[in-house]
């Protein structure tokens, strides 16, 4: 095993190398950035360890960017390619910074360390309880054609490295307090070939089996824990209502006080049964609790949640839908998943339960099993209940998701999946909740199974194309 200073005398001595090897291997560097800027929204602060001569750190055009190395050489190249940024040497087994960063990057550095355990511990003091870990290393299975790679000048030598599946890097994070978000298989070509490149990195690589071939082994990886101590978060419920007169009264006097401060905000969808009125009516006649009513601009539940989220002036944001089909009593367990740390986006799940006769149509119901199986492989994250309307998240949480709206557009009349999708991208741990789901005793339901069910299914393809063939 080669001492600290050996490595570093390594290191030093392939800077120049590395950025030959570089340029030969373009498309591969090219196809690793393109995905670590799908995880990474531009102009995050960004830390990278073992960032080399600074090229991969550039590319995600950070806000706030910082390379450590512990090669002085590579350091001194990367800070004269890459003025704006900040280089520094340091070393993953034994950080000196002590600045928190919304990401954190590792691309093989951790393969070259001598105790792993120790080096993943001291990764929390640059660590925020939002921020994201992403790990990249190379699949086992690749190792005989790297070897020829380095020979041939394609690739830049590289120290004998640790045997790691994603399975013991999991294990690693897991003994060290983070929690593994997602696991990742990417790029089964890492050579350019005009066409048939293009086509195995974006559709075969992401089919079963084949994907466990493919080069890199990527997790994405969280802080466990809480953002916040025990009740100090404050909680807004927002209730989209059109045509729900009859259940306006109910909806207050059935949601309880959560945390530090609960508000709840009507948001009126342009009702013909004097819902509106019925509002303002409950919101004087329950002054004691904190209450708004707004009313619509445009149309649809997603427009109703958006104003509403926009209103809410509250840590923690939930979606209550106002036929009350799902209990009020319920969202207790809702709000404690989030602010306890079990997950940032908390989803309510109608298919566990058995539910009152008339709750769920059957055809509703095999639709939302097929919607279940269809983005549970999406999202990479297991969702059983897509169109349930009970959402939670951190408010901070729902600024990202709208910040990065652009990469989606404006796609989604429900809400539902303007949410998941926007979670899904920016890698929130997804928690789902059962509840009892029952049967309305006011009005009808909105939901029209075929229009809206092929609205779902395009949503699906689209979501194909923007979450998994990137």
């Amino acid at each position: 095993m080669l001492t600290k200073t050996e490595k570093i005398t390594f290191f030093n001595s392939i800077a120049r190398d590395r950025e030959k090897s570089r340029k030969k291997g373009e498309y591969y560097h090219r196809e690793l950035e393109k995905y670590l800027l799908f995880l990474i929204p531009q102009q995050s602060s960004v830390l990278e360890i073992g960032c080399g001569t600074g090229d991969t750190l550039a590319a995600l055009n950070p806000s706030r960017g910082v390379g450590i190395d512990i090669s002085p050489r590579m350091v001194e190249i990367a800070r004269e390619r890459n003025p704006r940024l900040q280089f520094e040497v340091d070393d993953l087994e034994s950080l000196k910074i002590e600045e928190k960063f919304d990401y954190v990057v590792i691309d093989g550095t951790i393969g070259n360390v001598d105790d792993i355990q120790i080096a993943v511990k001291g990764l929390h003091k640059v660590c925020k309880p939002e921020t994201r870990l992403i790990i990249v290393y190379y699949n086992y299975l690749w190792e005989p054609a790297l070897k020829v790679a380095e020979a041939v000048g394609l690739r830049t030598r590289r120290l004998l490295q640790h045997w790691l599946p994603l399975e013991d890097i999991s294990n690693l994070l897991y003994l060290n307090d983070f929690e593994v978000i997602k696991k990742r298989y990417h790029c089964l070509m890492p050579v350019n070939i005009p066409l048939v490149s293009s086509f195995f990195n974006k559709w075969v690589a992401n089919l079963p089996f084949f994907r466990k071939l493919a080069l890199n082994e990527i997790i994405i990886a969280r802080p466990a824990g809480s953002r916040v101590r025990p009740g100090e978060a404050t909680c807004s419920v927002i209730i989209p209502c059109r045509n729900e007169r009859g259940n306006i009264e109910q909806a207050v006097k059935r949601t309880p006080a959560m945390g530090r401060h609960t508000e709840i905000i009507f948001v009126e969808g342009h009702s013909e049964d004097g819902t509106v009125e019925e509002c303002e009516r409950v919101r004087k006649e329950y002054s004691h609790r904190d209450i708004s009513v707004l009313v619509q601009d445009g149309k649809g539940k997603g427009d109703a949640v958006r104003k509403g989220f926009a209103r809410a002036k509250n840590d923690v944001l939930m979606i209550l839908d106002a036929d009350l089909t799902v209990p009020p009593e319920d969202l207790p367990k809702f709000f404690d998943a989030v602010v306890s740390g079990k997950g940032e986006f908390i989803n309510g799940s109608r298919l566990v339960y058995q539910m009152e006769k008339e709750a769920m149509r059957f055809l509703n119901l095999l639709g939302n099993k097929f919607f279940s199986l269809a983005f549970s492989y999406l999202l990479e994250q297991r969702v059983r209940d897509t169109l349930c309307g009970t959402k939670v998240l951190w408010k901070k949480d729902y600024e990202r998701i709208k910040a990065n709206r652009a990469y989606f557009g404006d796609f989604d009349p429900f809400g539902d999946f303007d949410l998941l999708f926007g979670a899904s991208k920016l890698n929130l741990k997804l928690v789902e909740i059962p509840i009892r789901y029952r049967e309305r005793t006011y009005g009808r339901t909105q939901i029209s199974r075929f229009r809206h069910g092929l609205l779902l299914l395009r949503m699906t393809f689209f979501a194909l194309k923007k979450i998994k063939f990137i």
